[in-house]
């Protein structure tokens, strides 16, 4: 696995700046011009008032949500055991999805807390 990784970094190397190159040549579109301080902080100020016009749309989806939380509740009594067997299947796997990536995202490692 160290030969692997030894490896690897010779690749990236090697071939770190082409790849730098080649990825700024295909996202040209993305880049703005001039590229000055003045910009990344016009791009930054538009970045977060884009996001402060978008919390009136947010918030009516969230209230949508919660009024058909409201009325799955209400309908509970039609609920069956093999409805609330597939809703807590689906609520496992989502945490088994979220632990999976969390677990990935550390590179595989498992931590915790440890107490001495």
């Amino acid at each position: 696995m160290a030969s692997k990784l030894v490896e690897l970094q010779a690749k990236a190397v090697k071939h770190g700046g082409l790849y730098y190159k080649q990825l700024l040549d295909q996202n040209k579109q993305h880049i703005q011009h001039p590229p000055t301080i003045e910009t990344c902080q016009l791009l930054a100020k538009q970045l977060l008032y884009t996001r402060l016009a978008s919390i009136p749309h947010r918030r009516e989806a969230f209230w949508k949500e919660l009024e058909s939380l409201k009325q799955a509740a209400m309908r509970r009594p039609e609920m069956n055991i093999e409805k609330a067997g597939i809703i807590a299947l689906f609520g496992v796997e989502c945490f088994a999805w979220f632990y999976g990536g969390e677990v990935i995202g550390r590179g595989f490692t498992f931590t915790g807390y440890y107490y001495v």
